[in-house]
């Protein structure tokens, strides 16, 4: 990950040594900015490995999302058991994956893509911060809740400094209130809270700077973005949603409770001796298998 940023950074300030920045062409960067020079040549080299860039993601991303949905079913959150191998998965993420390549426009699902994104990376940041400085009954009542303000502090600041940049481009009152706001609320992490636990494998350094950093980053990328992409997500939030309070948790309760198997969920018959499980307390779970997979990869997907 540090290779390829290091590498993103170095590309990012060729082009804006090979040309003006207010100049660059948001459609074919880097294939203008060779053309400007005289080098025509090199447009169609950049035109190639852009094409190769862009194959190349479409298929690791159909692959990963592939194994994201396996261990998902693995874990019985779509109650189909017959999905759960990797080459279906992959089959039918595949078919999906040309499909809305073919129905909607590049623009409105990368951007949906982004923000998913961006949104991860920062709730992953926040949860750093939690599991660091909080253990549940451990750390005092007082020092949850100097934690939430403070990561309220900084989730409010970064979200000001999205909104003002989008408000004001050219403008600086609003950082001088943003940025300082958002330095009390990491400051007031690192003096006044305790780390709760060490890691012993892999540390993140400069904690809590690094992850707040990384908060504020990624909450003003998500502001850039647009009102559409927004209402998009949380279109999307919501289906998944409904689907896991509808349908996924009543399918983990019941295959929980078949593995284990406990003697009070099973039936004696006096009569012939035997024995057997119940049947499923969310009997209506097992007929929606396969629209249920069908359903639930049209929700990942989008």
């Amino acid at each position: 990950m540090s290779i390829a940023t290091a590498i993103y950074c170095l590309v990012a300030l060729l082009l804006s040594m090979i040309q003006d920045y207010r100049k660059i062409n948001t459609q074919a960067a880097y294939s203008l900015a060779f053309q400007s020079l005289g080098m025509k040549w090199a447009k169609h080299l950049v035109a190639l490995g852009a094409l190769k860039g862009m194959t190349t993601v479409l298929l690791v991303g159909a692959l990963g999302r592939a194994r994201c949905v396996t261990h998902i079913e693995r874990a019985h959150m779509t109650g189909a058991p017959k999905n759960r191998n990797p080459d279906k998965c992959y089959t039918l993420d595949y078919h999906f994956e040309w499909l809305h390549r073919f129905l909607f426009k590049l623009g409105c699902l990368d951007k949906l893509v982004i923000v998913s994104t961006l949104f991860i990376f920062m709730m992953m940041a926040v949860a750093l911060l939690v599991r660091i400085y909080y253990v549940t009954g451990v750390t005092p009542t007082i020092n949850l809740l100097k934690l939430v303000i403070f990561l309220l502090i900084i989730v409010a600041s970064s979200m000001g400094n999205s909104a003002y940049w989008g408000l004001n481009p050219n403008g600086w009152v609003g950082y001088a209130i943003t940025i300082p706001l958002w330095f009390m609320g990491t400051a007031g992490i690192a003096v006044f809270l305790p780390q709760q636990r060490a890691p012993k494998v892999w540390v993140v350094p400069l904690v809590p700077w690094l992850p707040s950093l990384s908060i504020a980053t990624n909450l003003f990328l998500m502001g850039s973005l647009g009102l559409e992409a927004f209402i998009r997500f949380g279109v999307c939030t919501i289906l998944m949603r409904v689907y896991f309070v509808f349908f996924s948790l009543h399918a983990i309760y019941d295959m929980a409770h078949q593995q284990q198997k406990p003697e009070s969920l099973k039936f004696d018959d006096g009569e012939t001796g035997k024995t057997g499980p119940c049947i499923s307390a969310f009997p209506h779970v097992q007929p929606l298998k396969n629209p249920s997979s069908v359903f639930f990869c049209i929700c990942f997907k989008l």
